[in-house]
């Protein structure tokens, strides 16, 4: 098996990393497999922590914030492997995971990006992830493939062509990355990887899922499922994601459905479920599209 990288970013979550390593010694070895840790606001040094348990360990301690995408980006500056394989840290991969992948890839030269087949870690025999249905620019809006369907083995046997992959585990050819172009960091959490998918497909390669092979997922670790954090960036991505990758008309078209009709309506939501503080970022999230320039770093957001 050629040398893979596995990058995962670690966000004050070493116990969750500890199991992902686990999960990573028990199938492959330090031949097989490099893995760099992107420890993402960390203060102090962790890697004592997280090197007993693989023996081809690369760790990175960056003490700002940098987001999904930046800490992603700063472990792939790094990667020695010939397949980057970014997975999140709270992921747990079975045996023959990597090479099932790459024999996908290996076997079809126009993919691009390739996820595997997600199922919850709290519910095994659940799909969260089983590819992305195409998106529709005027709303920026899509669905997932199979989600919430109990698993049973109506994916094993199929790869396809799909509309994005899944930022959780994603697979690419590193001579493929070096062509599109690392993530994009405006977004730092959210869209990143939909947006990176765009960036594959203007090199002329497509996005693609196997369910041949699977990853547990913890979904919901990182972030709260309706956090301040969680409702500010996916406004203000969901529209970034449309000025980065459409035209003026649609851009346009979008603005107006998302400004009159998508985001009031979130918006009263909030209140009249009386969570003020995520109305207040949903607004926050959609002015800062108006106030920002598409490829600005001021987040807009208060992170530490």
């Amino acid at each position: 098996m050629p040398l893979t990288t596995i990058i995962t970013v670690n966000f004050h979550q070493a116990e969750v990393t500890i199991d992902l390593l686990k999960s990573i010694a028990s199938c492959y070895g330090p031949s097989e497999v490099e893995i760099v840790i992107v420890d993402n606001g960390a203060q102090e040094s962790n890697q004592a922590a997280f090197t007993p348990y693989f023996g081809n360990i690369t760790y990175i301690q960056s003490k700002e914030n940098l987001g999904f995408a930046g800490g992603n980006n700063l472990g792939i500056k790094q990667a020695k492997g010939d397949y980057l394989f970014l997975l999140n840290n709270d992921t747990e991969i079975p045996e023959g995971c990597i090479e099932t992948l790459i024999a996908e890839l290996e076997a079809n030269q126009n993919i691009g990006l390739l996820s595997p087949l997600l199922l919850y870690f709290d519910q095994k025999d659940l799909v969260q992830y089983a590819g992305f249905t195409p998106m529709d620019y005027l709303v920026a809006r899509n669905a997932y493939v199979g989600q919430f369907e109990k698993n049973v083995g109506q994916f094993n046997n199929q790869s396809y062509q799909t509309g994005f992959c899944h930022g959780a585990a994603v697979i690419c050819r590193k001579a493929d990355l070096l062509k599109a172009g690392l993530m994009d960091e405006t977004y730092f959490l959210y869209y990143e990887e939909l947006d990176w998918c765009e960036k594959f497909k203007r090199i002329g390669k497509q996005i693609w899922f196997t369910g041949k092979t699977y990853v547990y997922h913890k979904e919901s670790i990182s972030v709260g499922k309706a956090s301040p954090l969680k409702i500010y960036f996916n406004t203000r991505n969901r529209m970034l994601f449309i000025r980065k990758n459409t035209g003026w008309l649609n851009t346009v078209l979008f603005s107006v459905y998302f400004t009159l009709i998508a985001c009031p309506k979130a918006i009263l939501k909030f209140w009249l479920n009386k969570q003020p503080a995520l109305a207040k970022w949903a607004f926050k999230g959609l002015w800062w599209n108006y106030t920002h320039g598409k490829n600005s770093r001021d987040l807009g957001y208060p992170i530490k």
